[in-house]
């Protein structure tokens, strides 16, 4: 077979990947807003239609698995090409996980339905889920751009997050000191303020592989973390 057939091949195969990576980073973007909505307006049928979605980030990630398997078998890469192969398998991981944080939050959304909630504290929940839709979206920005600074600028930005969801933390404690009745919803917000800082983390993961692989070079400095 002529080798510019060869390499046509290969690069169809790697256009097909960073689509099956695409789609994949579209619908948990798609996740995270649904489940922040559902919390937003206690829209039981937005909740249930995210975790109902979430099998197909699930089928999209096994897709992509199998089209690394066979690219490495078949192929064998090197270079810019194996750092693109196999970091994609790992964002894939990232962005399924990320999906089923979303699908926790618009789970937990539904047991809210029947408390009494301190406003602040939806408030801050929602605060949080902001900043980390921001996160998700620029680092998506930034993988379909090619942005070497635009991922760069991700990886310094999980900080706030820290800070943020810390202080959320502490304040619903305050709230469920300060009113027995209040325990049972806060809890519930804190559980997903830990799935929507989780987000967050996995968000800047992904940044991070993006780095490695536009330079060839893995990020060893210790990323910036919030106080505590």
């Amino acid at each position: 077979m002529p080798a510019e057939h060869l390499v046509k091949r290969f690069d169809d195969e790697l256009r097909k990947l960073d689509a099956s990576i695409s789609e994949m980073g579209g619908l948990s973007e798609s996740q995270l807003a649904m489940a922040l909505s559902a919390l937003r307006e206690r829209d039981s049928a937005t909740a249930e239609k995210v975790m109902k979605a979430d099998h197909r980030v699930d089928e999209l990630d096994r897709t992509v698995q199998n089209q690394v398997v066979r690219m490495l078998a078949l192929r064998q890469p090197m270079a810019d090409d194996l750092r693109v192969i196999v970091t994609a398998i790992k964002i894939a991981s990232a962005l399924e996980r990320i999906a089923d944080y979303a699908k926790n939050v618009a789970k937990r959304s539904l047991q809210l339905q029947s408390l009494t909630t301190p406003s602040p504290a939806l408030t801050g929940v929602e605060r949080l889920g902001r900043l980390v839709q921001a996160l998700l979206k620029d680092v998506l920005d930034s993988l379909a751009s090619k942005d070497v600074a635009r991922a760069r600028a991700v990886w310094t930005r999980d900080a706030e997050i820290d800070d943020v969801y810390h202080g959320l933390v502490r304040e619903l404690l305050t709230y469920m000191m300060e009113d027995a009745r209040n325990i049972s919803a806060c809890t519930q917000l804190m559980f997903m303020a830990k799935n929507i800082e989780r987000i967050g983390d996995h968000a800047t993961n992904i940044a991070e592989l993006l780095l490695y692989r536009w330079t060839g070079e893995e990020v060893v400095e210790e990323r910036p973390r919030g106080t505590s």
